[in-house]
């Protein structure tokens, strides 16, 4: 039986792994999502009637959560963002109702 001899060129190996891995990462869409989240409980509470605005940061929640998705390669994961997809498009209608 005949050995396959294979070189691995180490640098370039260490690139595509560092690639794939910030490829997954989902810490920048996290932190967003809770500024948003903050934001949005933030202006709720706020005095005035701001229905609009509520429906601008409901929207860049959705694509927070739609990127999660994307990233995620891994079951659980895509269970919770299908649950967070559902809520937001209860909160959704909800701030159609304060417009």
């Amino acid at each position: 039986m005949q050995e396959l001899q294979v070189t691995v060129d180490e640098n370039r190996f260490e690139q595509e792994v560092i690639y794939y891995l910030e490829k997954m990462d989902i810490t920048e869409e996290k932190v967003r999502l809770t500024k948003h989240l903050e934001y949005f409980l933030e202006t709720l509470n706020g005095k005035e009637a701001n229905g609009r605005k509520l429906g601008f940061i409901s929207q860049e929640m959705g694509r927070e959560i739609n990127t999660m998705g994307s990233k995620s390669n891994h079951a659980e994961m895509q269970k919770l963002v299908v649950r967070m997809k559902d809520e937001l498009e209860k909160i959704k209608e909800q701030v159609l109702n304060v417009l």
